[in-house]
Parts: structure tokens; C-alpha cells; sequence
């Protein structure tokens, strides 16, 4: 029989050899110096060779273990290289089975459904980043209590809408693994109740038109990046979402028809939408069209021609203007437009239309979407000259 220090002692040769420890055990010494385990045994009249790993990873009272656990499968009838083989399967299942490799799934499911990159990008950091602990365990097997740990974490450092969507994410995970057959139930489902509801807080927007025009001057009047400065203005004209302003590229203008079209795939309900430009809006772009080049960003970054603004780029320049989170921010530019239109007597459904709002009902959907192009275009020009008419000093002289 083999001992520890017997086997270390084991030199290389010019050829492999084999030194037995008995019971169908043995060393194999290869010339390369590595030793392997071997165990050698019939079954159903043919002889058959098992590998239990190498020396020194696989000790030789572990190697004598796994023999003799084979002898015991044997004793039943079993073949031990199947059973191996069987082990391994289920263990590469497991693996496919993991929270990680379901969660991976989900997100290409979401890729593969085109949803914005803002949405993608968003349940990525929820179960890459915040659903971590998870990763590991097979998704069969991990009980509500994990979960509400995780969400309690957050919940406690005062995330509690960033709590709520995570639990979201993470329950979107465990209905895939339903439908594909990997979990039987969703344990997030006990969990709906047992977080604080988040304190909402509606998106800041200055809606005085007085105030909005003092906004607009000191737009005009700072001195930070031009195209910085030309994309917010542009944002406050369009009255359309920050990220369709910041991703904007030059074949999304049709010049003749001044109209800007943006695909679906950026759009918050997943339909193209057409704004019509105005003249203000035209000639932002012409200030700006020459900077770029090909199909490349209307807005691009100062860094490359080929890479967006930060999503915080438009809040930093409110902040560097004086205006704070609680005043104003880059979304309430639609706020302030849908307030002061629907406050002068604009159509309700027009302004609605214009700021790409879903309306429930699909038939007066396609009819408003039809039917209201021409009163969009009057709309969006008077909404520009309304800007411009708001920064004359006359009209900031005005009594409130």
C-alpha cells in the first residue's frame, strides 16, 4: 500500500508508470511528473478505468474514499463512470440553474425585446449590482428570507423606490425560471407587502412664465460648452424627454419637412414619434450641424463625436445657473410646457399628443396621432415664440 511520503518521493520517468495501492487503486506517474488517480474495475465483464482526480489535490485517504465509494456503487450494480458522468450533468444543470444564469436570460430577453437602453441599463444595476448575493444560489432553492434581507438593506439606507423596483426585477427572474421550468413559485410574491412605500416626489418645474423666461435668458447668457448650452435650449423647444435629446442623431431630421423623428426604440412607450420643428428649433441645429459629421450625435459629448451627453449633463448646467434639484430639472421643461399651454387655452389633446402621453383608448389614439399634425405644428411654434416672448424685457417688466 501506498503512504503519503512514499508517493511525494515518486520521481518522473522517460514513460508513464503506474504503482498500485491495492483494491484496484492505483497512482499513474506521468513524465510531465504529474501523478493521477486511478481506479480499475469490471463491470458486466469489461474492464474500466475511473479518474479520481491528481496528487496532491486529491490526497490519498480521499482517494481511497472515492474507491471505495465506487466499489459500493458497484456492489449495487452501479457503474461508477456513469454515475461520474451522471454527477457532472447534474452539476452543469445546477449551474444553468443559478439566479445568475437566469438573471442573465431576463436581460437578454429585454435586450431581444428592444426596450430602451435606459430601461436595460436600469435592470442590469438592479440584478448584476444590487441582487448579487443571489447570484450563486440555485433559484430553486432560495427562500423569501434571502430576498427580503437584500431589500431591507436598501430600504434602510433610505432607497425605498430603488427597494421596490428590485423586488420587481428580482420577481420578473423567478417568473422566467417558472415559465422555463426551473422554480415552481416566485418567493418575491410574499414580499409585496413588506416594504415601506417610497415617498413620491413629483419631477421639479418652474411653470410661472415669468420665472421660466429668466430661466430661458440665463440659458442664453452662460458661458459654459456651446452645445451643452444649444441641447438644453433645444430640450426646452421639443418639449420631448432629456434622453431623446441627449442620443439624438443627424438621420433622424427630415429637413424638408421640419421634423424631427425619433424611433421607437428610444421612446418611453416604444413608438417612433414626430416633432415638429420650430424655427427657434431649426436654427439650434444649423448652429450645430456642422460640428458633427455622417450619422453621428446631434449633441454629442465633449469627450467624442460618438458618445452622448451624460444623463446628468442638463441638471448640472441648472445647477450651475442657481437652479436647485427642489426648483427645476431637465424633465420639468415638459411640465412647464403642458402647465402654461393648458393655463392659455391650447387643446388638452394636442398638448398630450405632442408630449408623446399613451392614450388609453386605441381608437381616439390613432385618430389623435392623425389628425393632429397641422395643430402640432402651430403648436410647437407658438410654444417657441411664447419662450422668446417670456425673455423680452417687456414682458419680465410686467406687474405679477
Amino acid at each position: 500500500m501506498l503512504t503519503v511520503l512514499g508517493i511525494e518521493k515518486l520521481k518522473a520517468k522517460e514513460k508513464s508508470y503506474k504503482v498500485s495501492d491495492g483494491n484496484g487503486l492505483s497512482l499513474l506517474v506521468e513524465p510531465s511528473g504529474g501523478k493521477l488517480w486511478r481506479f480499475r474495475f469490471k463491470f458486466g465483464g469489461k474492464e474500466k478505468m475511473l479518474s479520481l482526480g491528481s496528487f496532491p489535490s486529491v490526497s490519498l485517504a480521499d482517494a481511497r474514499g472515492k474507491r471505495d465509494e465506487a466499489q459500493k456503487l458497484l456492489a449495487n450494480g452501479i457503474n461508477p463512470s456513469d454515475q461520474k458522468r451522471q454527477e457532472k450533468l447534474v452539476a452543469e444543470v445546477a449551474g444553468r440553474n443559478t439566479f445568475l444564469a437566469v438573471a442573465e436570460e431576463q436581460i437578454q430577453r429585454l435586450k431581444d425585446q428592444k426596450l430602451a437602453h435606459a430601461t436595460i441599463a436600469k435592470n442590469t444595476w438592479l440584478l448584476m449590482e444590487l441582487a448579487s448575493p443571489l447570484h450563486q444560489r440555485p433559484i430553486s432553492q432560495i427562500k423569501p428570507v434571502e430576498i427580503l434581507v437584500i431589500l431591507q438593506k436598501h430600504e434602510k439606507a433610505g432607497m425605498r423606490e430603488t427597494a421596490r423596483r428590485l423586488r420587481g426585477a428580482i420577481g420578473s427572474v423567478f417568473r422566467l425560471a417558472i415559465a422555463t421550468l426551473r422554480a415552481e413559485t416566485d418567493p418575491t410574491y410574499s414580499l409585496r407587502d413588506a416594504l415601506s412605500a417610497p415617498v413620491v416626489t413629483h419631477r421639479a418645474a418652474i411653470t410661472d412664465e415669468k420665472q421660466l423666461g429668466m430661466l430661458m435668458v440665463n440659458l442664453d447668457q452662460s458661458d459654459g460648452w456651446p452645445t451643452l448650452r444649444h441641447a438644453i435650449q433645444f430640450l426646452a423647444l421639443t418639449m420631448v424627454r432629456p434622453g431623446e435629446v441627449r442620443h439624438m442623431r443627424r438621420n433622424e431630421v427630415i429637413w424638408p419637412a421640419s421634423t424631427w423623428r425619433i424611433p421607437g426604440e428610444r421612446m418611453k412607450m416604444r413608438k417612433p414619434h414626430d416633432v415638429p420643428l420650430s424655427k427657434q428649433a431649426l436654427a439650434i441645429l444649423r448652429e450645430v450641424w456642422p460640428l458633427t459629421i455622417d450619422d453621428n450625435l446631434v449633441f454629442p459629448s465633449i469627450r467624442s463625436i460618438r458618445r452622448p451627453l451624460s444623463e446628468n449633463a442638463f441638471n448640472s448646467v441648472l445647477r450651475r445657473l442657481g437652479y436647485g434639484s427642489e426648483e427645476h430639472c431637465a424633465h420639468g421643461f415638459r411640465s412647464s410646457a403642458s402647465t402654461i399651454l393648458n393655463e392659455r387655452g391650447y387643446d388638452d389633446d394636442v398638448i398630450e399628443v405632442a408630449l408623446a402621453h399613451e392614450e388609453p383608448n386605441k381608437v381616439r389614439r390613432a385618430y389623435n396621432r392623425a389628425a393632429y399634425w397641422p395643430e402640432r405644428i402651430k403648436l410647437m411654434q407658438d410654444w417657441a415664440d411664447l419662450l422668446d416672448q417670456f425673455k423680452l424685457p417687456t414682458f419680465q417688466a410686467r406687474s405679477s
